[in-house]
């Protein structure tokens, strides 16, 4: 016979163990909470590494040469494009050549200081900003969500699902961003303000019709695809053996972010190539030929990758790649450790809420 007391004993001691294992076979967190977690570790990560991703992006526009007969226009609301060079481009080619050539990230960072200011290191922070938090919360939440549903436990699941998830989560969110992308980059690239880059919009969509905005989605998709498959693929692999070596039963802070790390070094290696690829598509946003009645069509990824061999040899494909992976690595470790740091607070509330 079993007392009354006895049962709510019994309820309570077999209560942690269920959760635990729900844990391991769901995502145990609401969707709103979610966005809570993601939406936090995103904001603190770009406000962390902007600064290296505006040197990273001058350090590879820098790669691209002027055309004969073309120059840099800083007035024509196109900022740093190539444009016929009308008036001689004094003025032009004097603006474009202030701050220097860049060689290499400490020099960037000290003339960009030196000769545009020190805020001038957070230039494009606002579509940053804008754009960094619905592009985190679509993909974290997509990522989970279809690892979940594809049945992927802990331990026991095959490696391909992350890889499955991180690759579709990647486009979905691609595809959503990338106008604010391609926004920001225009602005990291060279110093303009918000007019000239309405105007910078304006003459694309009149020109390119309205898919010119999502000019670089092929080459960024060549980009953060790979690299979101590599990144889950060796998270997921680093952070169970870490759960193992410790003995943990759930993730903690210094397990995401170790993994993190290493996994985002990993992929940014191999994928650096592209991140050159879409930066140089991104920047030719409102370029002109000499002859108007001449519509350019623009090069493939690989004839642009090329080009850069032929030019540059691997120096001009990993041009930047130091900033990248200075930015990159901590951001991953960042954004995923408080990511899973947040979700794991959203666990526990949630199992002593139900308990």
């Amino acid at each position: 016979m079993i007392r009354k007391g006895d049962e709510s004993t019994k309820n309570v001691t077999t209560a942690g163990p269920v959760l635990q294992s729900r844990q391991k076979t769901d995502l145990g967190i609401t969707p709103g909470q979610q966005i809570v977690a993601s939406g936090t570790g995103a904001m603190i990560t770009t406000l962390l590494v902007t600064p290296l991703d505006v040197v990273k992006i001058r350090l590879q526009a820098q790669v691209k040469p002027i055309g004969s007969g073309h120059c840099f226009l800083y007035c024509n609301g196109l900022m740093d494009h190539v444009c016929t060079c009308i008036n001689g481009g004094s003025v032009s080619k004097q603006w474009y050549n202030r701050g220097g050539h860049f060689n290499g990230v400490l020099d960037a960072f000290l003339k960009i200081s030196r000769t545009e200011g020190i805020l001038k290191l957070w230039s494009g922070l606002s579509p940053t900003l804008v754009m960094a938090v619905p592009a985190t919360v679509l993909y974290y939440t997509a990522y989970d969500q279809l690892k979940y549903s594809m049945g992927y436990k802990y331990e026991t699941s095959s490696s391909l699902i992350p890889v499955a998830a991180g690759g579709i989560a990647r486009v979905f969110a691609v595809s959503v961003i990338n106008p604010l992308e391609l926004v920001r980059t225009k602005m990291q690239s060279r110093p303009l303000t918000f007019k000239e880059i309405v105007g910078c919009i304006r003459t694309a969509v009149q020109d390119g019709g309205i898919l010119s905005l999502w000019r670089g989605w092929g080459p960024t998709v060549l980009r953060d695809v790979p690299f979101s498959c590599l990144l889950w693929f060796n998270f997921e692999i680093l952070r169970a053996r870490l759960m193992r070596l410790y003995h943990l039963e759930e993730t903690t802070f210094p397990v995401s972010f170790v993994s993190g790390a290493v996994a985002a070094g990993i992929a940014a290696f191999f994928t650096n190539p592209f991140d050159v690829v879409k930066t140089h598509r991104q920047i030719e946003l409102g370029e002109m030929d000499a002859l108007k009645d001449v519509k350019r069509n623009p090069a493939s990824t690989f004839l642009i990758i090329r080009r850069i061999y032929a030019r540059s040899g691997m120096n001009g494909l990993y041009a930047g790649f130091i900033p990248r992976l200075g930015r990159v690595v901590p951001a991953c470790a960042i954004m995923i450790g408080s990511y899973e740091f947040g979700k794991s607070f959203f666990q526990r509330y949630n199992e002593q809420h139900q308990r």
